[in-house]
């Protein structure tokens, strides 16, 4: 049954909130999107640096990326694929390796032929895995000590752990693994068995504009540099959202498609139950460090780190992006994934410049302060939900205790990793109970400004 056309409000202008909408005006519904920045795209989002716009964090595309592919042919991009074979490096007790095929694996150093043939089993065997939910009740270093035993862990699985997730690993579900192997196993193109992975020419900031223009000629209002500041229930039944600066707008229906906690906090009215459940979802957040360079490091797309390092790990997108797009150089992200209360986040750019950059150099000897064209730092404090133990379990309904107001974001993936393409095959499986819930509520009197 058809959902009554409503004026919908969208709360957060990320590509979940910009897919939201693209979906409730395909089907009829009057649709406005709010953002707090000055443009959409969130963790998508690009800037400007040295001579190029680029992402201001790393993203690529898998073969396997159906949803995202599907957006990208109804933008008319997909034809403008560019699909390259990548290579991953290994960075560990102060050497570089490739790990790029099997026989690659076979002559790493740091593990036995035992430790390797443990390893392989683990990554093969949880590729196998369907029932996800079983590893959700299991913790990750618990279930790779059994899998690939104490060498194997502490020498390969416990840095990769720690450098994604810091100590927060020892409270993290085996799902987060499970999710993990299972998309970078779809990356690999079938039969030939190798990376694969795409781009778009312009990155993000592309796909970003075409979107934009995509839902403005259907017919969505979008509002940038809308900080939502409190959402509420309407005397007449709809929702009233106040920004920061005390405007209010009316809709029939709210979806929030920002973190959990700042949904929490918006939200007037919820019952103390949702709230804590909002308010105890753990989110790590990135610091991120976009490094143009005048010559490249390595070959390898995705350096694993294992040393410890101030980063998690070395991704150089002129391996897979052609380099003319950066005015000929290298661009180098180093990330480091942590919560927001960390001490790193209290750090000036200057002082990550200097940490990070300093590393680096050190990791790679080539490399002088001549070589450095432009650094700048990139901040998110809520960029992917912790799988902990049975996390599926805790979270809040979508739609909530307040009426006409539903909280969908990427702490509902819940057997995936975070990544576009998972973000929006969300609206696909999630909207249509929204829209149900939205049909069975009497439609708002009046929408005002």
């Amino acid at each position: 049954m058809n959902t009554p056309k409503k004026h919908w409000g969208i709360v957060g202008g990320g590509m979940l909130g910009m897919q939201i909408a693209n979906k409730l005006v395909q089907q009829g519904q009057e649709v406005t999107l709010l953002e707090a920045a000055p443009q959409l795209g969130g963790l998508t989002s690009a800037w400007k640096l040295g001579p190029a716009v680029w992402d201001k964090y790393y993203h690529v595309i898998l073969l396997s990326d159906t949803v995202l592919g599907d957006l990208l042919d109804e933008l008319k991009l997909k034809d403008e694929m560019k699909w390259v074979e990548t290579k991953t490096g290994f960075y560990t007790d102060g050497k570089l390796y490739s790990m790029s095929n099997s026989i690659e694996f076979l002559k790493f150093p740091p593990l036995s032929l035992t430790d390797k043939f443990r390893l392989g089993l683990t990554i093969f065997y949880a590729s196998k895995v369907k029932n996800w939910k079983r590893l959700e009740q299991i913790h990750v270093a618990d279930w790779l000590r059994k899998w690939s035993g104490k060498n194997t862990f502490e020498k390969i699985w416990l840095p990769l752990l720690r450098a994604k997730l810091g100590e927060n690993y020892q409270h993290t579900s085996a799902s987060f693994i499970w999710s993990t192997i299972q998309r970078m196993y779809a990356a690999r193109k079938t039969g030939l068995k190798k990376e694969m992975f795409g781009y778009v020419d312009g990155g993000y900031a592309r796909i970003l504009d075409a979107f934009t223009k995509h839902l403005e000629q259907q017919g969505v209002d979008i509002k940038t540099n809308f900080r939502a500041g409190s959402i509420q229930a309407g005397e007449d039944g709809g929702v009233l959202v106040q920004d920061q600066a005390g405007n209010t707008l009316a809709f029939d229906e709210v979806i929030l498609s920002v973190p959990s906690m700042v949904a929490g906090h918006l939200c007037e009215g919820l019952q103390q139950e949702e709230t804590e459940k909002l308010q105890n979802i753990e989110y790590l957040g990135v610091i991120c460090a976009s490094v143009l360079l005048k010559k490249s490091i390595s070959p390898y797309y995705v350096t694993n780190v294992t040393d410890k390092t101030p980063f998690t790990g070395i991704i150089e997108m002129t391996t897979m992006v052609d380099p003319e797009h950066f005015g000929g150089h290298t661009l180098v992200y180093l990330p480091k994934y942590v919560k927001k209360t960390d001490s790193i986040f209290k750090m000036s750019d200057e002082e990550i410049k200097d940490l990070f950059w300093n590393t680096l150099k050190n990791m790679y000897n080539h490399l002088s302060e001549e070589d450095l064209v432009s650094f700048k730092v990139a901040r998110a404090p809520h960029v992917f939900a912790l799988s902990t133990i049975g996390y599926s379990e805790k979270l809040p309904d979508i739609s909530t205790s307040l009426p006409g107001v539903h909280i969908l974001n990427s702490a509902h993936i819940v057997n995936g990793t975070l990544n576009v393409n998972e973000t929006l095959h969300l609206v696909d499986k999630k909207l249509p109970a929204i829209l149900e819930s939205a049909r069975k509520r009497p439609q708002n009197i009046q929408s005002y400004e």
